[in-house]
């Protein structure tokens, strides 16, 4: 099956050599020294609607605004899988979740599976990654095995902690998720001091917690993540009065998965219209703090002169319901949760152009595999 937006960005199927095929292609070097340079911003939990109208009214986001109006944004962009681990495991394959049988957080790739920076490295890119990757077998808890489908069983978290909001006493505190900015940092310190002398191409991936909800140790000894967590800083980036309360149906009417659903995530309860408008405020702000993350990698790229040059890409491994359907979190097909962004720009991409075309992460495989296809691209996107 190929890729879906494949005709859109302009890949065909596979040009690069399999791995052990036997070396560079003729004429590979002068290839690889026209080849741009790919960057990957990979963030957690980000609702893909907000990058569009009317989504996009309820938050400023101006660095995701820029890479709209300087590329082409995938308005109907899905996660394979709305958890993290097999949506990851999906992106960084190409192969579908009932491939991978990924199908909750315990179950991802084999550690030595080839990735597309695999491939890419073995082609002669330079590569990098910082931040949070998470398509590795193993690296949640060994309850994560069954938890997706029973929490029955006395060793699982039975419920999430109640989700909540927290704000940050510092009211003009920027970096509120400090270790995503530590590896935003680490990937700028990389562009200004590596990347930057390199004679080849490079590829660099930087992975983001944000805007997932922080863990919730109040809620007792399984504690989950149900803390939204931000400062008024950020909160000022949110319209307040642009945000819906989104409609319930009354428990007693939900389907039995939707109330499975809400009952493990703890939202049974009551909660009044201010606290659900709180949740999704602070939601949205930690979208703002993302979006900044995001803002100072293509700043680097720009002050470097690296970003007439490089592609860059902009997605999440699924959505957060925030309260949408009496959940948050993620584990369902809503839109809140399957959709996600998908932007991507630079050299021959079509520049404020925005697809309908049904896509999702595995199509981010092939994109990363195709030597020419950046070349090909304005041709391609005018023919669409």
């Amino acid at each position: 099956m190929l890729p879906l937006w494949l005709a859109v960005v302009a890949v065909s199927a596979l040009a690069t050599p399999a791995p052990g095929a036997g070396g560079q292609r003729r004429g590979a070097v002068k290839a690889w020294a026209d080849a741009p340079n790919v960057v990957l911003v990979v963030s957690d939990s980000f609702d893909g609607r907000l990058t569009f109208y009317p989504g996009s009214q309820v938050v400023k986001l101006p660095f995701i605004n820029f890479m709209k109006a300087q590329g082409t944004s995938f308005l109907n962009a899905y996660t394979n899988s709305p958890i993290c681990c097999p949506s990851r495991a999906a992106m960084w394959s190409g192969l579908f979740t009932h491939l991978t049988e990924s199908w909750n957080n315990f179950k991802g790739l084999d550690p030595n599976y080839t990735t597309w920076m695999d491939v890419m490295e073995k082609h002669g890119y330079r590569t990098q990654k910082f931040g949070k990757l998470d398509y590795i077998s193993g690296h949640h808890s060994i309850s994560n095995r069954v938890e997706a489908w029973t929490r029955d069983v006395a060793f699982l978290l039975r419920q999430e902690g109640r989700p909540m909001v927290n704000l940050v006493p510092k009211k003009t505190k920027v970096r509120v998720m400090e270790g995503d900015w530590k590896n935003t940092d680490r990937a700028v310190n990389w562009l200004r001091k590596e990347a930057i002398n390199y004679t080849q191409p490079f590829v660099l991936y930087l992975g983001l917690n944000l805007p997932h909800p922080y863990p919730s140790p109040s809620s007792g000894e399984n504690f989950g993540s149900s803390t939204f967590h931000t400062s008024l800083y950020w909160l000022k980036k949110v319209s307040y009065d642009a945000i819906k309360i989104p409609k319930w149906s009354p428990l007693s009417e939900m389907h039995p998965i939707d109330y499975y659903s809400s009952y493990t995530k703890n939202c049974t309860g009551k909660f009044t219209e201010k606290e659900i408008k709180d949740i999704r405020a602070f939601y949205y702000a930690m979208c703002a703090e993302t979006d900044a993350m995001l803002g100072e990698i293509i700043l680097a790229l720009h002050q470097l002169d690296l970003l007439q040059k490089t592609i860059v890409i902009y997605t999440s491994d699924h959505g957060e319901l925030a309260m949408e359907h009496r959940q948050f979190y993620k584990m369902s097909m809503y839109e809140a949760s399957a959709h996600v962004p998908l932007l991507i720009m630079g050299p021959g991409i079509k520049t404020n152009l925005q697809v309908s075309n049904v896509v999702s992460l595995v199509d981010i495989y092939p994109t990363m595999l195709e030597p020419e296809w950046i070349l090909s691209a304005a041709i391609v996107i005018r023919n669409v």
